[in-house]
């Protein structure tokens, strides 16, 4: 993989009902990634962006969904997720705050 912008690795935070749950009873923040980043990149962005403490990173390929639109068929792209643990004692960063 070529060097990454920290910026570029982390394309998008998911606030979905399940990871809104899981940041505030479990400290887990979830983030939709680069399909070429890997575990230790995801960590050195997160604790960059966010100035926090990683415990531990867990990814998931996430393949895309058949789409029916009228007569044609089409399908999602397919994504990688990652699920970054924070650390004892660190606290949310204001994103994932009240969402």
């Amino acid at each position: 993989m070529s060097e990454r912008t920290m910026q570029s690795v982390l394309v998008r935070p998911v606030l979905t009902e399940r990871s809104t749950a899981m940041s505030q009873a479990q400290n887990v923040l979830t983030f939709d990634v680069a399909r070429d980043a890997n575990k230790i990149q995801i960590r050195k962005a997160v604790e960059a962006l966010f100035q926090v403490k990683v415990d531990a990173v867990r990814v998931v390929a996430v393949s895309g969904k058949i789409k029916k639109v009228g007569k044609s068929i089409g399908r999602a792209q397919d994504r990688k997720k990652a699920y970054v643990k924070l650390a004892k004692g660190q606290k949310l960063p204001a994103l994932f705050e009240g969402v």
